[in-house]
């Protein structure tokens, strides 16, 4: 059966490859991910992942079809997808001493218009940042197009002090449950 990852994301193609997925093919969903008027962070992750499977799975109706997004939230703030410098600056005093939430929801679309889905949630507190600190984290860049912008598997793990749960939910894929919901719809893993 082919496998079509709704995902133009590269860390999640590295993630796949760690479980020995390859997809047949890569073809991003192009939906709007603006949260919903007073939606919460857990429904917004998971709202996010199934709308991207069903939008790709109508291009690729004889394909199992995986998405994915990830969200990082304050309490019931859903932090931006961080593109610029200001806003990495407020996310990273937001973030700055507190505990925050990673949460993926991961959906796969299955031939005959059936849905799988999981949501994961993982507890992340960081150290109280110096102004110092952000600064040299912005001379990085690592942090454009990043969720809550800081990257946990690049220069802004030094400010993870405390981590509960998956890792790789964080870095934009938890393979776990991902890993689960291939081999419930029967993709060949070994």
């Amino acid at each position: 059966m082919k496998l079509v990852l709704a995902s133009a994301s590269p860390r999640r193609l590295d993630l796949l490859a760690r479980i020995g997925v390859v997809p047949d093919a890569v073809d991003p969903a192009d939906i709007d991910e603006e949260p919903a008027a007073g939606e919460l962070p857990r429904p917004h992750a998971l709202r996010l992942a199934e709308e991207k499977a069903a939008a790709v799975a109508e291009r690729h109706p004889d394909a199992l079809v995986l998405a994915a997004d990830t969200v990082v939230a304050v309490g019931r703030r859903i932090l931006p997808k961080v593109e610029d410098e200001a806003t990495l600056r407020r996310c990273m005093a937001l973030l700055s001493g507190r505990r925050h939430r990673v949460l993926t929801g991961v959906a796969l679309a299955v031939p005959g218009g059936k849905r799988r889905s999981r949501l994961v949630e993982t507890m992340i507190a960081m150290k109280r940042l110096s102004a110092e600190e952000i600064d040299f984290y912005a001379g990085h860049g690592e942090w454009r197009g990043k969720a809550g912008g800081y990257a946990l598997q690049g220069y802004g793990e030094v400010y993870v002090r405390y981590i509960a749960g998956s890792y790789s939910n964080v870095v934009g894929l938890p393979l776990a449950e991902t890993r689960h919901l291939l081999k419930s719809a029967g993709y060949d893993l070994a």
